[in-house]
């Protein structure tokens, strides 16, 4: 059901989710992150969805985690309440974004901070305008980093240059993101759009459930041992290998033409 804050519609097999509330800079209530959890999944679920693009409207991707709108309630805090609250919250939106099986692509069309920002990087691609910056807010306001930020920050840019970003907390513009690695590529604001519907009608028109399984390979890779790893990959290969998609792919290398994947 439609939540205030979040659009979605499905256009030539991409599922578009867009964060719709730019007077706060698309901070998320529990409700939109709710919503977010629940489309990603039913695009994971829907066959006929072959790729996710995610994005804001106005100068915020997203500003993280709504702390205005309704937040804890009132009453004596017990013990357990804040992990279970980041557990079944924060941690369960980028776990969702992780574990999507069709690629996720961030269209950051401006400031991504705290939860916003843990949002983007977990993201398969990210597409970022010039205006855009990403922002360790937490470190501000004397919190511990969550929605899974000292997990993948680390892995994007290596742990010292994660410590900089959220120890000091300082604004990191889109330039030098995609310097350091936390984005693909850099594209004036005015093509942003553009550029994010081109990206995802590439992956839309590609081997959907080869995409899937390489996507599981790469979140493991760094989790894991050689022969864990190696076993994975001999699994993930035997898999696809049933798909019709492979089939086509190398027929279609056979024969010498383009392949034409259907996503199954």
């Amino acid at each position: 059901m439609p939540v205030t804050g979040v659009a979605h519609e499905v256009r030539e097999q991409v599922s578009h989710i867009t964060l719709t509330r730019p007077e706060a800079l698309n901070a998320l209530t529990p409700a939109m992150r709710d919503r977010l959890v629940d489309l990603l999944a039913a695009a994971s679920a829907d066959p006929d969805v072959r790729a996710v693009v995610l994005t804001g409207t106005g100068r915020g991707f997203c500003a993280g985690a709504d702390l205005r709108g309704g937040g804890s309630p009132a009453g004596e805090r017990i013990t357990g309440d804040v992990s279970r609250t980041l557990r079944l919250g924060a941690q369960r939106l980028i776990a969702s974004v992780l574990d999507c099986e069709k690629p996720v692509l961030a269209a950051v069309n401006g400031t991504a901070a705290g939860l916003g920002a843990h949002l983007a990087l977990a993201c398969d691609l990210v597409l970022a305008a010039e205006s855009a910056r990403f922002i360790e807010v937490f470190v501000r306001r004397g919190l511990v980093p969550d929605g899974g930020g000292a997990y993948l920050l680390p892995r994007l840019i290596g742990p010292r240059r994660a410590k900089e970003l959220m120890f000091l907390g300082d604004a990191v513009p889109a330039a030098e993101a995609e310097r350091l690695g936390l984005v693909n590529r850099v594209v004036p604001d005015g093509e942003l759009e553009k550029t994010a519907r081109e990206w995802a009608a590439r992956l839309a028109a590609g081997p959907t459930r080869t995409l899937a399984l390489t996507k599981a390979l790469v979140n493991a890779s760094l989790d894991t041992d050689r022969t864990t790893a190696f076993a994975a990959e001999a699994t993930a290969q035997e898999l696809n290998m049933t798909t019709r998609d492979a089939v086509e792919g190398l027929e279609a290398f056979a024969e010498r033409r383009a392949a034409e994947f259907r996503g199954r």
